[in-house]
């Protein structure tokens, strides 16, 4: 006999092989292991003075790390004079909230840390969202790649080749 739920009133209990039992409780967890992805803080560093260049570099990195479920830093340095203007500091980090609004909402707003102002942007999708979204098109891609290879094909596949002729 295994108990099954020891919480509940009475506890239920289940006649089962106690091995098997273990094995699938086992099996359970490594596939939550599997699933369980860490949310990471990536960093993002700009200077108050970037150039337009520069700044779409940056922001389509941050973007990268929005979409793949990380949240990110982004960071003003100052330096010298620079620290006595941090109103521009502010609008350049509402300008990169702006500009990332498709992929993140802000966390945390722009707050000084001694030369640096620093705001946390938080993805929309958590990264066990975006982990089961990949490993679902992976699997779609490794069915495609099988069916071709084994010569199943649609009507439509076969329509492509003669038209390539």
């Amino acid at each position: 006999m295994v108990e099954v739920a020891p919480s509940s009133k009475p506890p239920v209990v289940k006649i089962m092989d106690y091995g098997k039992f273990k094995y699938e409780a086992a099996q359970k967890a490594k596939e939550a292991r599997r699933n369980q992805a860490n949310t990471v803080l990536k960093e993002v560093r700009f200077r108050l003075k970037i150039e337009a260049h520069d700044y779409i570099t940056k922001l389509k990195r941050a973007e990268g790390f929005l979409q793949a479920g990380d949240k990110v830093k982004a960071m003003i340095l100052f330096r010298g004079r620079e620290q006595s203007r941090p109103e521009q500091g502010v609008r350049l980090l509402r300008k990169f909230a702006e500009d990332v609004a498709e992929f993140g909402t802000v966390e945390s707003n722009p707050t000084i840390d001694g030369r640096n102002m620093v705001m946390v942007v938080a993805p929309h999708k958590n990264k066990s969202e975006v982990k089961t979204e990949q490993n679902a098109q992976r699997a779609a891609n490794r069915e495609a790649a099988r069916s071709a290879a084994r010569g199943d094909s649609d009507p439509e596949d076969t329509a492509e080749p003669a038209s390539a002729e």
